[in-house]
């Protein structure tokens, strides 16, 4: 079986949270390389939601194994969290769930330093969840993070802690003009849930490239491509590499062994939070999407911002990432619109005001007629099949598998891409 790479193609909220469930099911293991608890994999099963924030969406099938790979940071609260909530639900862990012991630990001064930078930027603000998670990678890059790793020696972690909270604290308190937090509660408060935890932490490095020789790994990464810490819309994007080199540094996985990468691509774009948006749909017509689509983000609650499908953006995602098919979501949503348009291009973009020059667009007409729940693409109405085919062209690239609805079951698999 294939060994499949899956990235959002524009600014994340694409539905990969579904297309993982559904890909899942024949899978082996599903794994996380990037981000932490700011991204929301969504998943409907039988009328019962999930919102999945940091293990991988294949947790909900009891054949699939979940890695959280050394790329991602965690929340050990928000872990802890997610754990219990899956548990009570009646989803099993044991033997399922494995988590790097490389992975950086965001602590609450990473949050309150997240939250207090927001507050000082005003205006300027780079729109973050407020989660500590760029604050935690800045700590990695410059060394001085904590790992699952340290936990292991409850000396070192001591040393460490204390030498990177007071380093935290004086930021808090001197340049921010915050309270400072109290290090020993933060000890001994990560200390007890690790011992919670401890038990799905292992060296993910081997384990993840022995499961790709078997076959069925779906590689999930969180945000989109345009949120690519060097390839998005600079400085409005995540702290990391959403895009193909972060599976290899977020895991340690031999690239060889990848052998497909799906683009999840909304059937219409959406941006949640702060910066350039050039197919934007400030009108009826975007809150119409919005209101259709349920466009409110899983993680923060925020409204996400609507437009027409942005071209460029996804020529470039299919570029960078190497991209092999392309997974199309949320086509039902267009279902009432009597014409829906396609930005093929622009030119220079204002990143003080995001004004955008040349907009150029397509316009096909709809079809006026649901799209719900169909399962076989001679099905759809002959302008949803075209306006798929007209994507395809300019792209460049096929369609593979198309979503319906927001269920499990309500998918088209033109192919099976986890077939060799």
């Amino acid at each position: 079986m294939n060994n499949i790479f899956l990235i959002g193609t524009h600014w994340g909220d694409e539905g990969k949270g579904k297309v993982v469930d559904v890909l899942s099911e024949k899978a082996s293991a599903c794994v996380r390389f990037q981000g932490g608890h700011n991204a929301g994999h969504t998943l409907v099963i039988k009328d019962k939601k999930f919102i999945l924030h940091l293990i991988p969406s294949g947790i909900l099938r009891d054949n699939v194994k979940s890695v959280i790979g050394n790329g991602v940071v965690v929340s050990v609260d928000a872990l802890m969290s997610e754990i219990n909530e899956l548990k009570t639900a009646g989803i099993s862990l044991e033997g399922k769930l494995f988590i790097s012991q490389n992975c950086h630990i965001i602590l609450p001064s990473h949050i309150a330093l997240d939250k207090a930078r927001e507050i000082r930027l005003g205006k300027k603000s780079i729109g973050t969840t407020g989660r500590g998670i760029g604050p935690c990678y800045e700590d990695k890059v410059s060394r001085k993070g904590i790992r699952f790793l340290d936990l292991q020696n409850p000396d070192i972690f001591h040393k460490k802690l204390s030498s990177l909270m007071e380093y935290h604290n004086f930021l808090l308190k001197e340049y921010f003009h915050e309270s400072p937090i109290e290090v020993n509660n933060v000890e001994d408060e990560i200390l007890k849930k690790y011992e919670e935890v401890s038990s799905f932490i292992i060296d993910t490095d081997e384990y993840i490239n022995d499961l790709c020789k078997v076959g069925g790994v779906l590689f999930e990464g969180a945000q989109g491509t345009m949120l690519d810490i060097d390839h998005g819309t600079f400085p409005y994007v995540t702290s990391s590499n959403t895009t193909l080199p972060g599976v290899v540094s977020g895991t340690g996985v031999n690239m060889g062994l990848i052998k497909y990468g799906l683009g999840i691509t909304k059937a219409y774009s959406t941006r949640v939070g702060h910066g350039p948006f050039p197919s934007e749909l400030k009108n009826e017509i975007g809150m119409k999407i919005g209101e259709i689509g349920g466009e409110v983000g899983a993680t923060t609650g925020r409204t996400r911002r609507c437009g027409w499908l942005d071209l460029k953006v996804l020529k470039k995602s299919i570029r960078i990432n190497n991209l092999s098919g392309i997974a199309l979501t949320k086509i039902d949503v267009l279902d009432q619109f009597d014409e829906i348009s396609i930005c093929t291009n622009y030119g220079q973009i204002n990143y003080e005001t995001f004004d955008v020059q040349d907009l150029e667009f397509i316009t096909l007409p709809g079809w006026k007629s649901s799209t719900l729940g169909i399962r076989q693409f001679d099905k759809l109405p002959i302008n949803a099949k075209k306006y798929i085919e007209t994507i395809e062209n300019l792209a460049n690239t096929s369609v593979d598998i198309i979503s319906t609805g927001p269920d499990r079951e309500q998918i088209i698999q033109k192919i099976n891409i986890l077939d060799d």
